[in-house]
């Protein structure tokens, strides 16, 4: 696989762009024209080709610099990445999970030679190699899952099940949508998910949690989340409101095309072996209301799911405040026409 990674920013003069081709793989989250809950969760990975749903694990053009932010983040707040003390033997697995899938699924990038317990990790574009003794952590430079999610894109909270419930007791969370790691940590599923309005009260939560304790080791599954974003910011942490809610009033008619983004979660999630727990990514995908209408479908859908939905849910999602420029600018873009079923753009 041949891919020219970006050289960009997602803080001070925010550099970040798309490619064409980094549009059209967008993982748009409407597959029609009105949204309200739903679990809509469904197996993964599995294609289709070229898309984020193909490997386990999407390796793309932001890789680089999104590892480049993630250190800076964590420089400044180490609490962003914490593991409860009986959360080793899960970051082995995710640890695992993770170079074997890059390994196999990206062989130009990277490769892992395992010889029992001595194995051998090469990451090509981030210039790391590490021989280590896998389930002696004293053979890496930091813990298991801390060392693997400094090299994988997006947002790892490791769930232990018990007591019919799951708790997020482990995570590496520097791209979150206005959450805290540092608040959450040590938390049932009901008790972070308290903030999502109405949601409880429509049984998705209590539908959600019952689906994922039923998850096995033979399947992974994958699902859609979205919010929105002024500025390609991954770091939107409560810790760092200051630096990033001032810029919600820096929109304005005439930029919000460029400035107001719709970030994606493509949320996974995966059984671990010896340690039972799951394995929650939560990897961010971002793109610009002008990236998206430049897909004549997204444009018209976009603008129909944004102007019709509940106020609350505006709130909750970040754009309550300058909802009505983004609907004016993307009424621009809808024609009225139909759209096709689905979330992928039309050819």
């Amino acid at each position: 696989m041949t891919l020219q990674f970006n050289d960009e920013t997602f803080r001070g003069d925010y550099t970040y762009s798309n490619s064409s081709a980094a549009v059209r793989r967008f993982p748009f989250p409407f597959d029609r024209d009105s949204y309200m809950y739903s679990v809509n969760i469904e197996p993964h990975p599995g294609g289709p080709e070229g898309s984020p749903f193909e490997h386990a694990f999407d390796v793309d053009e932001h890789y680089v610099a999104e590892m480049r932010d993630r250190a800076i983040t964590l420089a400044g707040d180490p609490l962003r990445c914490q593991s409860l003390p009986h959360m080793e033997l899960a970051g082995w697995d995710l640890l695992e999970l993770i170079m074997v899938s890059k390994a196999r699924d990206y062989p130009a990038l990277f490769s892992l030679a395992r010889d029992g317990d001595r194995w051998h990790w090469t990451n090509r574009p981030l210039g790391i190699e590490q021989r280590f003794t896998f389930l002696d952590a004293s053979t890496l430079p930091c813990g298991p899952m801390e060392y693997i999610t400094r090299q994988a894109q997006g947002d790892f909270a490791l769930l232990d099940a018990r007591e019919g419930n799951l708790w997020m007791d482990a995570g590496m969370i520097t791209s979150q949508a206005d959450w805290s790691l540092d608040f959450d940590v040590g938390m049932n599923f009901f008790e972070w998910h308290a903030p999502v309005p109405k949601a409880r009260g429509m049984g998705v939560f209590d539908k959600a949690l019952k689906f994922l304790n039923a998850v096995t080791q033979e399947q992974s599954y994958r699902r859609l989340n979205w919010t929105m974003t002024v500025n390609p910011r991954l770091d939107t942490s409560p810790e760092n409101y200051h630096k990033w809610g001032p810029e919600k009033r820096t929109v304005t008619p005439d930029n919000v095309g460029t400035k107001q983004f719709l970030r994606v979660e493509l949320q996974s999630f995966w059984r671990l072996p010896r340690s039972n727990a799951l394995a929650f990514p939560i990897r961010c995908y971002l793109a610009s209301l002008a990236d998206l209408c430049t897909q004549p479908k997204w444009g018209r859908r976009l603008h129909r799911v944004l102007r019709d939905l509940d106020p609350d849910l505006a709130e909750y999602k970040g754009f309550a405040l300058n909802r009505a420029m983004i609907v004016d600018y993307l009424a621009r873009h809808d024609d009225g026409a139909p759209t096709s079923p689905g979330i992928f753009p039309d050819r």
